[in-house]
Parts: C-alpha cells; structure tokens; sequence
C-alpha cells in the first residue's frame, strides 16, 4: 500500500489533502507525528502467527464441548460457508465503522469504505482524530464480535459452519491486531490517533 507502488483514488488523494492540514495544525500545537503502518501482503503471513493462540483455544473449547461431527461436510456446506464468510467480511468493516463513528466529532460523515484492489484488501476508514482507546477499541471489535461472539455461538448451538466462520474471522482480525501490537510502543501521555490516509494503519500525534 505504498503511495508509490500504487495510484491513489480521488477519495484517497482528498484524504491525504486533509490529513496534511490536520497533521500541520496538530503540529503546530507542539504535537509529533508518529506513522505506524504494516505491509498488507506481509501482514497476511504474520496473521495466522498472532492469531494462532486464539484459533487454538476455539478450537479447545469447541471440540471439548461438542466435539466433531463431519457426517455435515457436503458442497452445499463448503458453499454456504463461503457464502457466510463473504457477507461477515463486508459485516467486519462496517463494525470498524460503525464503533469509531460513535466517538468520532462527525459521525458516520468521517467513516469511508472502499477496496484496495492490488492486493484486494476491503477498508475503513476515520478521517476525525480519536482517543487511543477509542481508535483501538474500533481496531478491535470486529474480532471480539464475529470471531470471539461467533465462535460462542458456535459453541452454544454446536453449528460446525459457525465455528468455521468464527475461526476465519479471528484469523482475519490478525492485520488489526497487529496494528494493537504495534500501538503498544505509543505510551506518551497526551496522544491522538487518526487513521492513515492511504496506507493500512494508523498516525499518532503525541508529545
């Protein structure tokens, strides 16, 4: 997601325009600017890394609950299951948007959606500067909900196709989680956080 390897589209150039006169007056109050982003193809290697412990306890706590039962697998399952998995996908950003839109000053008017098509990458994004918490708890939530809520659904209705989709969703939160990761080293007192403009991650403002 380079601004050199790719075009940007209008909407992200307009972003970019705006980010540079936020960055330039958050500067001007004595703020610095931190960039922390990630490489989305490499990001996909690493996910099933990070998220591995998570997918693992799933796993755990499904099979010991309810085990195992494959008699189900047919492809009218593989099919629904791709089905359900593409319309969680689309459900992932809109929870991103939806949860910074409650803490952002404009609402769901600083919340932009679109596709990185080089690599294929669904996005949201926040134009208004947040809170830390408020911009990871937004970072978060898609995972919490679909994967975490997902995979107790699951487990509660002993529905294979669910705990499937819950284990992909976690595995797909692992670009979001390893934005938090990074986070961790921006533990100045007065920080804001603002979504990259163009790239995938997040700018901290801090002094």
């Amino acid at each position: 997601m380079d601004n050199n390897k790719r075009k940007l589209t209008e909407k992200e150039l307009k972003r970019k325009n705006d980010f540079e006169k936020l960055s330039s007056e958050m500067q001007q109050k004595g703020y610095k600017m931190k960039n922390v982003v990630i490489n989305t193809q490499k990001a996909k290697y690493l996910s099933l890394l990070v998220m591995f412990p998570f997918m693992a306890l799933v796993f755990w706590m499904y099979y010991h609950v309810n085990g195992f039962d494959l008699d189900c697998l047919s492809w009218g399952f593989l099919v629904a299951l791709i089905v359900l998995i593409s319309c969680l996908i689309i459900l992932h950003e809109l929870i991103h948007g939806i949860t910074w839109a409650i803490f952002a000053k404009n609402h769901f008017h600083a919340i932009g959606f679109g596709i990185i098509w080089n690599s294929f990458s669904p996005y949201c994004t926040c134009s208004n500067p947040l809170k830390k918490w408020q911009y990871l708890l937004g970072v978060a939530m898609p995972t919490l909900v679909l994967g975490g809520g997902g995979a107790v659904a699951a487990e509660m209705t002993d529905q294979l196709l669910l705990f499937l989709a819950a284990e992909y969703m976690i595995l797909s939160g692992g670009g979001d989680f390893q934005l938090i990761l990074r986070s961790i080293l921006t533990d100045k007192r007065e920080s804001v956080y603002c979504d990259h403009p163009y790239e995938c991650g997040f700018v901290v403002f801090e002094k």
